[in-house]
C-alpha cells in the first residue's frame, strides 16, 4: 500500500527499516576513550611509525626532514619537523581527526597515504600525547595535541589548543622555515614506559631505537633519498641503503616486465646479485643489510617509490633458501592500487592481486633459477678447475645415490702428511682443508637433494668403523689415559657419538689388552 502520489507510505515499515521514519535508527557514536585506545594496537613498530609519518612530509612536499630523540626519562621526547606546504588551522584540525579521509578517495599520484589514520595511529602507537605544528606559506601557525589521559578521563574526543613547554621548544624551530610541521611525541610510554632519567640500559634502548629506525629509513625511502630528499636523524643524515646494488657491473639485469591490471601498470624488474666472491667487503656487507642475504631474498614492492615490503616471496608458496640469496625483485604499483593489493594501515603489507600471481610466479621461478645458477657455476667450479689440471684438496664422491666428500691423497699438502707426518707438516694440512672446505657445492647439492647425503662413515663397513675407532681408543690409552676415561671420550667424539654399539667393541678390546 502506497501514499496517494504513489510513493511509500511513512506509516508503513518495510522489511522492518523505513528511512523516512526518523525512529527507525538512531545513531551510535563510538566511545571516544575506547576507541582512542584500540587505535593504539596496529602492529606499528617504531620504525614503522616514524616512517608512516615521514610519508605526510613527503606528500606536503618536503625536501628535508629531520627527527630527533631527546631523553630525559619520563619525559623523553621524538619530535619530526619538516619544510613542506605546512597546513592551516582547519585543514590541521581534519589531519587530526580519527579517519580524516576515506581510503576510496581519490588521491593525488605522489599521495603516500591512504586511510587518513597514519598519522594518528602510527603516533598513538609509540605515546600518549601527540603534538601537531604547522606553518603554512603566508606564516600562520597552527597547534592541536592529541592527550590520551585527557580523552580517557573526559570520555570526549577533546583535541586541545594547548601544547607542552617542552613541545612548544619544539615549535620554535619553525621559526627558521617558510612554512613546514613539527610532531611531538611526549608521554613515550611504549618506549621510555616511565623509567628514570637515570636509568642507563632505558637510556641505551631509547638510542638504539633511534639507530633501528634510521636503519629502516634507509631502506624504506632509498629512492627517494636517491633523488634529493634529505632526512636527518640526531644531526646525522640517513644515507639510502640500495637491495638491487645499482651501477655493480656484475648483477644480472633479467629485463623489465610491465603488467597491466585494471588500466594501471605494474612494472616488475628481476635482478640477480653478484655473487660473494665479485663483491667487496664493504659492498657485501652493505647489500646483507641488517637481516643477512638469505632473509633479503624475495620481491620489493613500491608505491610512488615508497618501499612497503622488503624481501618476501608475497605468499607465492617459495621459500627462503641460500642457492636463491641472490634473487631480488622489483615490484612497482600506482597508489590507485591500494585495494587491489590489500595494503594495509601501516603500509607493510602487501598481498598480489589474484589476476597477476601467475604472472609475478612466473617472473619469480626465472629469477630463483639464474640466482641458483650462479651458486650452482661456483660449486662446480671445483670440477671445472680439475678438468684445467687443478687437484683440489677435496673431491665429491656418489655411491649407491649416496653423496659423500673425500680428501685427496693426491694434494701435494695431504701427501707431504702422510709421509712425512711432522708437526709442521700436519698444521699445513689442517689448515688447507679448513680454508678450502666446498660450501658451495656442498650447498648446491644440498638444496638439489638434500636426501642424499651420507651421515659420517655411512659408507663404511661395521667392521671399518670399528677398527677407526680402536685406533683412537689405542691412541688414548698409549698416553695414558684410564680405559674408562679412553672409552667415554671415544664414544663423545665425532662421529663415534653415533655408534653407541661401538661400547661392546672398546670394552672388548680393553679386557683383551689387560690379559
Amino acid at each position: 500500500m502506497g501514499s496517494e502520489d504513489g510513493g511509500p507510505n511513512p506509516d508503513v515499515v518495510y522489511m522492518g527499516h523505513n528511512p523516512l521514519v526518523p525512529d527507525n535508527y538512531e545513531i551510535v557514536e563510538p566511545n571516544a576513550a575506547a576507541l582512542i585506545e584500540a587505535l593504539r594496537a596496529f602492529g606499528y613498530t617504531p620504525e614503522t611509525a616514524v616512517a608512516d609519518l615521514i610519508d605526510n612530509s613527503i606528500t606536503a612536499g618536503s625536501s628535508e626532514i629531520r627527527i630527533d630523540f631527546k631523553w630525559n626519562g619520563p619525559n623523553s621526547l621524538i619530535s619530526i619537523i619538516d619544510n613542506g606546504e605546512g597546513m592551516d588551522e582547519d585543514t590541521l584540525v581534519n589531519a587530526m581527526r580519527a579517519g580524516s579521509r576515506s581510503p576510496r578517495d581519490t588521491r593525488e599520484a605522489n599521495d603516500l597515504g591512504r586511510f587518513g589514520l597514519g598519522l594518528k595511529t602510527a603516533s598513538f602507537s609509540q605515546c600518549r600525547a601527540l603534538t601537531v605544528a604547522s606553518k603554512n606559506v603566508d606564516g600562520e601557525v597552527s597547534i592541536r595535541k592529541w592527550d590520551l589521559d585527557e580523552v580517557e578521563a573526559t570520555k570526549q574526543w577533546r583535541l586541545l589548543k594547548k601544547c607542552s613547554p617542552d613541545s612548544h621548544e619544539v615549535i620554535r624551530r619553525l621559526d627558521t622555515t617558510t612554512s613546514g610541521t613539527a610532531i611531538t611525541w611526549e608521554n613515550l610510554d611504549r618506549i621510555v614506559n616511565n623509567a628514570s632519567s637515570e636509568d642507563e640500559t632505558s637510556e641505551r634502548h631509547f638510542y638504539n631505537t633511534a639507530d633501528a629506525i634510521s636503519a629502516h629509513l634507509s631502506m624504506t625511502f632509498h629512492r627517494l633519498i636517491g633523488r634529493g630528499l634529505k632526512i636527518y636523524l640526531s644531526g646525522q643524515e640517513v644515507k639510502k641503503w640500495d637491495p638491487f646494488l645499482e651501477g655493480n657491473p656484475a648483477r644480472q639485469v633479467l629485463g623489465t616486465e610491465k603488467i597491466e591490471l585494471n588500466a594501471s601498470i605494474i612494472t616488475v624488474d628481476p635482478f640477480v646479485l653478484p655473487h660473494r666472491s665479485k663483491l667487496t667487503q664493504e659492498d657485501f656487507e652493505l647489500a646483507g643489510g641488517s637481516r643477512g642475504w638469505n632473509d633479503l631474498q624475495g620481491f620489493y614492492v613500491y608505491r610512488n617509490n615508497r618501499l612497503l615490503v622488503a624481501g618476501d616471496w608475497l605468499g607465492l608458496r617459495f621459500t627462503k633458501e641460500e642457492h636463491y640469496k641472490l634473487a631480488r625483485i622489483r615490484v612497482d604499483i600506482t597508489n590507485n592500487m591500494d585495494d587491489l593489493w590489500q595494503i594495509d594501515v601501516r603500509k607493510s603489507v602487501a598481498i598480489p592481486p589474484v589476476p597477476i600471481r601467475s604472472e609475478l610466479k612466473r617472473i619469480a621461478l626465472y629469477t630463483r633459477q639464474r640466482a641458483s645458477e650462479v651458486y650452482r657455476h661456483r660449486g662446480k667450479v671445483i670440477t671445472t678447475l680439475a678438468h684445467q689440471g687443478v687437484v683440489n684438496v677435496w673431491n665429491q664422491k656418489v655411491k649407491h645415490g649416496r653423496i659423500f666428500y673425500r680428501i685427496n691423497e693426491g694434494h701435494v699438502a695431504v701427501a707431504n702428511a702422510l709421509t712425512d707426518p711432522t708437526s709442521k707438516n700436519i698444521r699445513t694440512l689442517i689448515r688447507i682443508i679448513e680454508e678450502t672446505v666446498p660450501v658451495p657445492l656442498i650447498t648446491i647439492s644440498a638444496s638439489e637433494n638434500p636426501e642424499a647425503h651420507s651421515a659420517p662413515l655411512e659408507m663404511a663397513t661395521p667392521k671399518q668403523v670399528a677398527d677407526i675407532a680402536l685406533e683412537v681408543f689405542q691412541a688414548l690409552i698409549s698416553k695414558g689415559t684410564p680405559v674408562k676415561s679412553a672409552i667415554e671420550r671415544v664414544l663423545t667424539t665425532e662421529p663415534f657419538n653415533m655408534y653407541p654399539e661401538l661400547i661392546e667393541v672398546l670394552r672388548e678390546a680393553s679386557s683383551t689388552d689387560d690379559h
